[in-house]
């Protein structure tokens, strides 16, 4: 296309594509979490929502025919049919801008150009990957809850029986799958089985609270309503609150709730040391040992597990994850000071992990280990079609818009460089494979990544 309205020293730089080049090479940040999504076209507009369903399986026949029964047209045979379940995926646009003016900048025009590519890269990247992060561990909005959700404890003790109980993240109890699959308010359903403390309990609707007061990252404080009383042994601070549809966090030493998370070192009692709550190599075990119950499929051989550096400390401080690697300290997990891969797990560092302020003991690091499908990326099949004008420079890369306008202003001092992007993430869930289709399954609606919270 024609670049005769662009300053002649930014030219060169266009006809030789050093700026998607610049923008492209930002986009190369450290942060992971947009690569474990399974990228699909999306059809509608921005704004709208797309229902996609997901067909489950039948449960294997073990028991005989009857020949006596092996008569008439059916053979004695009664039609069976698979069960579906449903999951939205909405797009919106997202985007920025940085001006660059050709006066002030003088003869620095040029790097101060590439610069602007290469930092509109790195925060259009980041962007992304963030909105990845939020939607794996929180899950999009009208969903039953991210990997994270339904997970959480008793924020204020009850005095005496109540059906109301307040809890520190309502997230992933609000919403429930129907018998068809679709996604229901549990207002809307018959409840949702709730362990607190020691005995289950029907939850039949979920209140937020006008003020948030939620500890954990992205979290919402708020009131779940029981069909029954809640003992106040069950209702005291502290005491965990577990969906039995949630989805496994797995904590160091088995802890039940992130209050109750150790510091490290501490020393309670002469004969009583504990080494803390940090990020162990048989915690990591314990969520790869979850997945292949679930039959989760790999990721090019491996599971991936997206943690931040301070739990990669901890785990080259894990007593057996040295006793795994005695005798090989030339090697390059090592030298290079991270984990590649390592029992079925590929380690891979970010700095997009969420850390959650200290309850008492420290700051409380996340790491996620995720399998193939765990998250959906829709990309919007129209940006691609957005026809170039003479006035601008349209440049695609891996699904993100960048724009280069020419100066418009009354000088034409001032070049504006711009990204968006039109999509969205979701979580598909797997109800339908439960312990009749797989023995070994769980009931959680996300099955594809486990949680580990650690100090």
């Amino acid at each position: 296309m024609a670049i005769d309205n662009f300053p002649a020293q930014l030219q060169p730089i266009i006809q030789e594509g050093y700026l998607a080049r610049e923008f492209s090479a930002g986009l190369q940040s450290r942060i992971a979490f947009r690569a474990i999504a399974d990228r699909e076209i999306f059809p509608n507009r921005i704004g709208e929502s797309i229902t996609k369903t997901r067909k489950g399986l039948k449960a294997p026949v073990t028991v005989p025919m009857n020949p006596s029964q092996n008569t008439n047209f059916d053979n004695g045979l009664t039609p069976s049919t698979w069960s579906v379940e449903q999951y939205t995926l909405t797009i919106n646009q997202y985007g920025d801008t940085i001006d660059l003016n050709v006066v002030s900048e003088g003869v620095g025009i040029s790097n101060q150009f590439l610069a602007n590519a290469n930092t509109n890269g790195i925060q259009a990247l980041q962007s992304l990957d963030r909105i990845a992060r939020n939607t794996l561990f929180s899950g999009p909005a009208g969903g039953v809850g991210g990997y994270m959700g339904g997970n959480t404890r008793v924020t204020t003790s009850i005095s005496a029986s109540s059906t109301q109980v307040s809890v520190d993240d309502v997230r992933g109890f609000e919403r429930v799958l129907n018998a068809t699959g679709q996604v229901v308010s549990v207002a809307q359903s018959s409840g949702m089985t709730v362990t607190i403390g020691s005995n289950a309990y029907t939850l039949i609707s979920v209140t937020y609270d006008s003020v948030n007061t939620s500890t954990t990252p992205l979290g919402a404080s708020g009131v779940l309503t029981f069909s029954t009383a809640v003992s106040v042994s069950d209702g005291t601070e502290g005491n965990p609150v577990v969906a039995s549809t949630a989805p496994l966090v797995l904590r160091p030493n088995n802890r039940l709730t992130t209050a109750q998370l150790v510091a490290p070192e501490g020393n309670y009692g002469s004969n009583n040391y504990i080494t803390g709550d940090t990020l162990g190599i048989q915690t990591v075990l314990a969520a790869v040992a979850a997945l292949r119950m679930n039959n989760v499929p790999t990721i090019d051989g491996a599971y991936h597990c997206y943690l931040d550096d301070q739990q990669m400390l901890g785990l080259f401080r894990d007593g057996d994850f040295k006793y795994l690697y005695r005798g090989a300290y030339g090697s390059e997990t090592y030298r290079s000071g991270s984990v590649v891969e390592l029992l079925g797990v590929r380690f891979i560092p970010t700095t997009e992990a969420p850390l959650q302020a200290s309850l008492g003991s420290g700051i409380i690091h996340r790491a996620i280990v995720c399998g193939q499908g765990a998250l959906i990326e829709g990309d919007y099949n129209g940006s691609v079609d957005i026809p170039d004008s003479e006035r601008a420079l349209v440049d695609n890369v891996d699904g993100i818009m960048m724009i280069t306008r020419e100066p418009l202003d009354r000088l034409k001092q001032i070049i504006a460089q711009s990204w968006y992007w039109i999509g969205g993430f979701a979580l598909p869930t797997d109800a339908t494979v439960n312990p009749s289709i797989i023995p070994t399954s769980t009931n959680s609606y996300l099955k594809r990544g486990v949680v580990i919270e650690s100090l």
